[in-house]
């Protein structure tokens, strides 16, 4: 999965993080016309790319995702920033805190293909950000494994106290988060194939996260329960996961499609503030052909 840049682009050096995903790229500058060329394939090849201290503006980040896709609105239930619609502000102090797995909005029909998110202000300590490689965590799994799950469905659907911050003593009022979970009512749930294959690379690729699964399609609450537990205790394991310490300013991309993420609450009552910027994904894919669809049945959603 590795790769480095082109010719043209002396000078910066492709550092790998881990022994199988993510890379943070040394010397490196966002602005520069021919990096941003070059990064769609960067980040298929390592998954999770890690620039230090670029200090990019709002339109620097829209600029810089752009190179990636078109940009999402900011959320589908929370609004941007006034300017920049495209940007999601998650605040530490107004609920923003996501301490648990997830992947990026995978509650609608066409997820996410990818984030970029820039650290406005951090913790000194603390507060960090864990990536999990789900391609890895699908060729890791036994054979028998992999051909139990290929074939499975789950149902994900917006979870927004859980998403925005655990546990929900947030920094959200009580009419925020009525607020929010009236918006959220109006979000239905989708199912997605439980393995997925890549768009660009044909890998297949775990397609469940605990921020938004809510049960596999067709078994019991105890066969469903058991078997989302294993793909994310299997997922989650050292091997699989890289961990980011942020300083202000730094700037990561990541494919949505291959990983999920978990940003640490550790801080205390400690400023972090962050923005996000999401791509235009397409619709998830099975190695079955099975095509992620809305909920029309109320009974295959209830959980």
């Amino acid at each position: 999965m590795r790769s480095g840049l082109g010719s043209g682009t002396s000078g910066i050096t492709v550092r790998p993080i881990t022994g199988t995903f993510g890379a943070e790229l040394l010397d490196a500058d966002l602005r520069d016309e021919t990096l941003l060329s070059a990064l769609p394939s960067l980040l298929v090849a390592n998954r999770v790319l890690i620039f230090r201290h670029q200090d990019l503006s709002a339109a620097d980040q829209v600029r810089v995702a752009q190179t990636l896709g078109t940009p999402t609105p900011a959320h589908p239930v929370v609004p941007g920033l006034p300017d920049h619609p495209e940007v999601l502000e998650l605040d530490a102090a107004q609920g923003g805190r996501n301490a648990r797995w997830h992947t990026d909005v995978t509650f609608v029909r066409t997820p996410p293909a990818a984030s970029v998110l820039v650290a406005r202000e951090v913790p000194v300590s603390g507060g960090d950000t864990l990536w999990a490689d789900l391609g890895g965590a699908y060729a890791r799994l036994a054979p028998a494994l992999q051909e139990l799950v290929i074939g499975l469905r789950a149902v994900h659907r917006i979870s927004p106290l859980a998403y925005w911050g655990e546990p929900f003593d947030t920094g959200m009022t009580r009419d925020d988060a009525a607020e929010l979970l009236e918006r959220a009512n109006g979000v239905p749930p989708v199912i997605h194939p439980v393995v997925r294959v890549h768009p660009i690379t044909g890998e297949r690729i775990l397609f469940v996260n605990p921020g938004f699964t809510s049960h596999v399609v067709g078994l019991s609450r105890v066969e469903s329960d058991g078997i989302l537990e294993l793909l994310y205790e299997h997922a989650t394991q050292p091997e699989l996961v890289l961990r980011h310490r942020w300083e202000a300013g730094d700037v990561v991309i990541w494919d949505n499609r291959a990983t999920m993420h978990y940003a640490t609450d550790d801080y205390g009552d400690t400023p972090r503030r962050v923005h996000r910027v999401t791509l235009h994904g397409d619709v998830p894919v099975g190695p079955d052909g099975f095509e992620s669809e809305i909920v029309d049945d109320p009974l295959l959603a209830i959980r």
